[in-house]
């Protein structure tokens, strides 16, 4: 959508398209006459937004952790349950015994889901392999989802997840052996869209992230981080100083940190999915963001442990109600920012020169796309100026 109205909606408006891309938006009335001769499809005077983006995943793994689920329900905290073998690890070991078809199988599902959603983009990192050759089968994996099915696969590198158990206590020799050569051998395979980190007492320190970091900006790769969701360790402020297209969770992020965002240009991914379900107290810092003009995105984190959540409209209402971000502010957090969080600029708004991935809703206002939850309204996708055939 564009224009100066709230949302940049306009009524009674017209898109003009081509599989390149937009050409022309604006009210129905005034369709230029270069266009005039196209061919007509009436949306019936649904809502249409652009496309769906979910700029933050953990789509291909192995396994799930229900059974930590009602470890937590018993009591213990998310580090508790990391320390006792569970967590990130236990993932791990499913996702290494699985073979690259077993997490495609599991996946599909998954991104089935997004799809019938109205997401057109969808990022999906590495991170359960923690081993050179299960990192690699993450990669491959998620890419062939893209030949599987009418969605853009982004994929990111987070070799930096979590330190293993067969180095535990010995997590610069993880980074030096597996982590880093890992990362150089998904770059030569062309597996990589950016790369990521996770930096918290329970995994590496802003230091050694930016080990990670160095190896990454020698291969031309970008870098997001996740940072400041347990703690204040300072990763948000160090990953801004690459420049980092983004930083994800953020609840105990300060100010000079948001500051720090501000002035790198890094967009600020709100993950409510991962707080609901960890049970977490402390709220990202949505205020300082506005305050900064630090740009929000909004996914869904979908994991099997801390963000078991597969669906983005529930993510969006989600950031509504329990962080107070505007429904206006959820919708440019799928959309608009999220594509800023990917590094993408030719998508996540309806204007000349972007794609014409539209996502066409059964509503009349888009608020009500944060309003509702556990109700679907997609009515269809169009993506590149075609409309999506179902799924089977």
């Amino acid at each position: 959508m564009a224009g100066d109205a709230p949302y940049g909606l306009i009524e009674e408006a017209a898109i003009a398209v081509t599989p390149d891309g937009i050409l022309w938006t604006g009210a129905e009335a005034d369709i230029p006459a270069a266009v005039a001769h196209y061919p007509r499809h009436d949306l019936g005077g649904r809502l249409v937004t652009p496309a769906l983006i979910d700029c933050h995943t953990h789509l291909v793994h192995g396994g799930n952790r229900a059974n930590e689920f009602e470890m937590r329900l018993m009591g213990a905290s998310y580090e508790e349950v990391a320390k006792a073998g569970g967590g990130i690890i236990s993932t791990v070991r499913a996702t290494r015994e699985a073979s690259e078809e077993d997490l495609i199988a599991a996946a599909l599902p998954r991104i089935d889901t997004l799809i019938a959603e109205g997401v057109s983009t969808v990022e999906i990192k590495s991170g359960y392999g923690l081993d050179i050759d299960t990192e690699l089968k993450m990669l491959r994996a998620a890419r062939r989802l893209a030949a599987l099915r009418p969605i853009e696969v982004h994929t990111t590198f987070l070799g930096a997840h979590a330190v293993p158990a067969e180095f535990k206590g010995r997590a610069d020799a993880y980074l030096d052996e597996v982590c880093i050569p890992a990362l150089k051998a998904a770059h030569e395979e062309e597996l990589v869209d950016a790369v990521d980190g996770f930096s918290e007492g329970i995994a590496f320190t802003p230091a050694q992230i930016a080990r990670v970091f160095d190896a990454a900006k020698s291969l031309g790769l970008p870098v997001k981080l996740h940072a400041e969701q347990l703690s204040n360790l300072g990763g948000a402020a160090m990953a801004a100083s690459y420049g980092a297209l983004s930083l994800d969770h953020l609840e105990y992020l300060d100010e000079p940190g948001v500051q720090a965002m501000a002035s790198a240009g890094s967009v600020a991914v709100i993950l409510p999915g991962a707080f609901y379900a960890i049970r977490e107290k402390q709220v990202p810092p949505v205020g300082l963001f506005r305050k900064h003009n630090v740009p929000m995105a909004v996914a869904t984190d979908l994991n099997p442990g801390s963000s078991p959540m597969n669906s983005l409209l529930l993510a969006m209402n989600m950031a509504c109600t329990l962080f107070r971000m505007t429904p206006e502010e959820a919708l440019a957090g799928t959309t608009r920012n999220a594509a800023t969080a990917l590094g993408l600029t030719d998508r996540g708004v309806i204007a000349p020169e972007h794609r014409a991935d539209f996502a066409v809703w059964n509503a009349e206002h888009p608020a009500e796309l944060s309003y509702r939850f556990g109700f679907n309204p997609l009515h269809q996708r169009i993506i590149g100026g075609w409309i999506d055939i179902p799924l089977a």
